[in-house]
């Protein structure tokens, strides 16, 4: 395990393989699992009960609530929030019989800077999920998230868009929306969403 300055939080029940970097700040909780090759940024919450797989790239200010397992072929990007017991896949066609174990197997998923994936979601590997995307609690993501999008249900469909701070954007007759939490301003145009 290495860091600059070793100044961040592991609980005495959390596990640590070897070779693992771990920002300043970050509180790792009890019972959680950081395999071997995995880093971590700065400030991270990781909840009780998480498991980081080998050379998981996990960005800075993500919190991560119990009962997650980030596996192998998922980068968190900065500020990312994983709700209670959501689940990643890594491979698309599982079977024990017939094993895909290593690397070469796994489908990457990316989930982009301040996005929000709700408690019991489930990402189907492959997949990207856009900055400040709101992924409802139980849905489940099966095709790419565009950024700002708001996506619930099973299959996950856009239901709407929200801002930077998560609040539900209510867009203008020319398609501009206005947030006052985050003081940002948004446009939709060709069935996207961007901040101006």
């Amino acid at each position: 395990m290495k860091s600059f300055e070793k100044n961040y939080y592991v609980n005495e029940y959390a596990v640590i393989d070897e070779n693992v970097e771990i920002g300043e700040g970050t509180k790792i909780w009890h019972f959680t699992h950081i395999q071997s090759g995995a880093r971590i940024g700065k400030h991270c919450v990781l909840g009780q009960n998480v498991n980081v797989g080998n050379n998981v790239i996990i960005g800075n200010y993500v919190k991560i609530q119990n009962n997650v397992s980030v596996y192998e072929g998922v980068t968190l990007e900065d500020y990312v929030f994983c709700g209670p017991s959501m689940v990643f896949t890594n491979i698309i066609d599982p079977r024990s019989k017939y094993p895909q174990v290593g690397s070469k197997y796994y489908i990457k998923t990316l989930v982009k800077e301040g996005a929000s994936l709700g408690a019991n979601s489930t990402i189907v590997c492959g997949n990207t999920i856009g900055k400040y995307a709101f992924v409802g609690a139980g849905a489940v993501v099966t095709k790419d998230v565009p950024d700002f999008a708001l996506v619930v249900g099973n299959p996950a469909r856009i239901i709407g868009w929200v801002s930077e701070a998560g609040k539900k954007l209510i867009f203008d007759e020319n398609g501009y929306a206005y947030c006052e939490k985050c003081n940002k301003k948004y446009k939709f145009e060709n069935g996207k969403v961007f901040e101006v």
